[in-house]
């Protein structure tokens, strides 16, 4: 079984982080992730479940791409949440948790663990510690980014939809639309 454990932090208060990662957003691409909501789970996210597609080596023969079926509990808004996936190549079952922690100042650590296994004993041997390697390699920096643009855009809507607000509430027109 291999483990890869990591944390960032993000100049995001923890409702902005909880905001950008519970906005289920149908279909997302990051660099050569996607992830695609196939069931958007309960009202708080539990029982999410997603399908992620992402790089893998070439010489397990399936063009470069893995996939992952991953379904999100023990959901504790604002906190944390845990993922179970199954995965492909090397069929393999991974889990997952991600903490929130709130370090003041706007500023949120996010903490992130895996475990990893193949499934085939043969497999596992020879390739399990070398493909998640090569899974994980690029998760830390993907994260920080991925999260760092999110909130980002998110800051960026807010700032439009009160703008936006504050014009109608003047009486203004707002931009894009034409007086009367």
């Amino acid at each position: 079984m291999q483990e890869h454990q990591y944390f960032v932090d993000i100049d995001a208060t923890v409702d902005e982080l909880w905001q950008l990662f519970w906005a289920r957003i149908p279909h997302t691409e990051t660099g050569d992730v996607t992830i695609d909501i196939l069931y958007p789970g309960n009202d708080i996210g539990d029982g999410l479940i997603r399908h992620c597609t992402f790089r893998v080596p070439r010489y397990l023969l399936t063009g470069g791409k893995g996939q992952s079926w991953e379904w999100l509990t023990e959901v504790t808004p604002k906190v944390s949440w845990k993922y179970t996936a199954v995965g492909r190549p090397l069929l393999s079952e991974a889990e997952g948790r991600t903490r929130l922690e709130d370090l003041g100042d706007g500023r949120t650590r996010v903490h992130f663990s895996e475990t990893y296994h193949a499934f085939n004993p043969l497999l596992r041997a020879l390739l399990e510690k070398r493909v998640h390697a090569f899974i994980s390699k690029d998760n830390d920096r993907l994260i920080k980014e991925s999260l760092t643009k999110g909130v980002g855009y998110l800051r960026a809507a807010k700032a439009k939809a009160e703008a936006k607000a504050a014009a109608k509430t003047a009486g203004t027109p707002d931009a894009g639309t034409a007086p009367a």
